[in-house]
């Protein structure tokens, strides 16, 4: 019997983007030992494929308008599991904790009793910049890494901090943000964010089908225009993306202060 993993208990496991060969071995691990797996919709076969027969498997998916399951209900599912006895693993894409709601289920749990844990995994954002062969930050340049999600409830107004994200020193990671492409470019313009700021868009990031589109932010809204509403797709702004030159990297000249008299 795992030590960390008692009939009884609960972990929350990211699955990464979707390469079986970017899950972390405890992860791996964890599909081996569990009782019961309840999946997000964005975990692809390659991943299940790993969750030894015998295991059941429940799909509790959410994507943009077909929710399978609403949050509340997949908080109770996960509670009477694991109070059954059962080993359970709540599979997210990427890593738990980046806008997967851990949290929530986090307190529906310990507050009856749970014990639950966290297997964090690859983000989609390192994966699309991995296969981009870009870094997210870059000296001199971008100092930060900003996270955003850009979904909003149906009938609601993006609402952001557009003048703080408009920060030219930032490199920003937009999740579920296709949809709203064209007003995240008009904003960030709007805030201050130069019109030819290196964008990518990264679209079923480490899957066979993965695409990278690269241009400006003047030109997201056109960019994303032959992305389908089925294909997970993920946003990246910021001067940390735009292609390295072979064999240079840019960087700022140091300017020297001296003082004198």
């Amino acid at each position: 019997m795992p030590h960390d993993f008692p009939p009884g208990s609960v972990w929350l496991v990211g699955a990464g983007p979707g390469d079986p060969d970017l899950l972390t071995r405890k992860a791996e691990r964890l599909l081996a030992d569990a009782d019961m797996v309840f999946y997000d919709a964005l975990v692809g076969p390659a991943i299940l494929a790993l969750v030894p027969r015998g295991t059941e498997l429940v799909a509790v998916g959410k994507r943009s308008g077909r929710h399978s399951k609403d949050q509340g209900s997949i908080n109770d599912l996960l509670a009477a599991a694991a109070l059954g006895g059962k080993r359970v693993v709540r599979l997210k894409g990427g890593d738990p904790s980046i806008f997967g709601r851990s949290t929530e289920e986090i307190a529906h749990l310990t507050t009856r009793g749970i014990a639950v844990q966290i297997c964090p995994g690859v983000t989609t954002a390192s994966a699309a910049a991995a296969s981009a062969g870009a870094s997210l930050t870059l000296r001199g340049l971008a100092r930060k890494l900003t996270f955003v999600t850009a979904h909003a409830r149906a009938g609601e107004a993006l609402d952001l901090d557009w003048v703080a994200l408009a920060t030219a020193d930032a490199t920003l990671a937009i999740y579920m943000g296709r949809a709203a492409a064209a007003e995240i470019a008009c904003q960030l313009i709007a805030a201050g964010r130069a019109p030819d700021t290196p964008v990518m868009v990264a679209v079923n990031v480490s899957l066979p089908a993965e695409r990278i589109v690269r241009g400006r932010l003047s030109a997201l809204a056109f960019l994303v225009e032959t992305i389908s509403d089925s294909d997970p797709s993920l946003l990246l702004i910021g001067e940390a993306i735009a292609p390295v030159e072979r064999g240079r990297v840019a960087v700022p000249a140091r300017t020297v202060c001296e003082g004198g008299n």
